[in-house]
């Protein structure tokens, strides 16, 4: 399965003049940790809440300041036809825990960790379903004559 099944669409975007006190509300009103910095639709780098609290308000950043001063460039990113491993090969490989998507230079939306763990949950639920379910008709363990197990 590729990437465009699991990532969240469309991606929350402001362009590097926005402020850093705008894109922390736009974060807040949308819910989201991380906001990709647009020139158009062409992707030049992303803020997180991170950046906002250790690079702007550490770094003596004003909340007027553009959030341009503090974006990480250039993004580690993923193109939306790749597959799910290369989303996981990625966030082990480079680090970060949101990844912009890609369709050619254009952003069409965001992948991040919990985005890949809801993945997991969902593969082991398939997985474990089945033992579950065995379980609950006869519980594992030794019959005694005593105990509910007993017939």
């Amino acid at each position: 399965m590729d990437v465009s099944a699991y990532m969240s669409a469309p991606a929350v975007s402001v362009n590097a003049s926005t402020t850093i006190g705008e894109a922390a509300r736009s974060m807040d009103l949308h819910g989201v940790g991380c906001v990709v910095v647009t020139e158009g639709e062409v992707l030049r780098g992303l803020v997180t809440d991170r950046d906002i609290a250790v690079r702007a308000v550490a770094g003596g950043f004003d909340r007027d300041d553009p959030v341009g001063a503090v974006m990480t460039t250039p993004a580690v990113t993923i193109d939306a036809s790749q597959s799910i491993h290369a989303a996981y090969r990625t966030f082990r490989n480079s680090g970060v825990r949101r990844l912009p998507v890609l369709d050619g230079r254009r952003v069409v939306g965001m992948l991040s960790v919990d985005d890949l763990l809801m993945d997991v949950f969902r593969r082991v639920g398939d997985l474990l379903g089945p033992v579950a379910w065995s379980v609950l008709d006869e519980p594992p363990g030794p019959r005694d004559e005593i105990g509910p197990r007993a017939r």
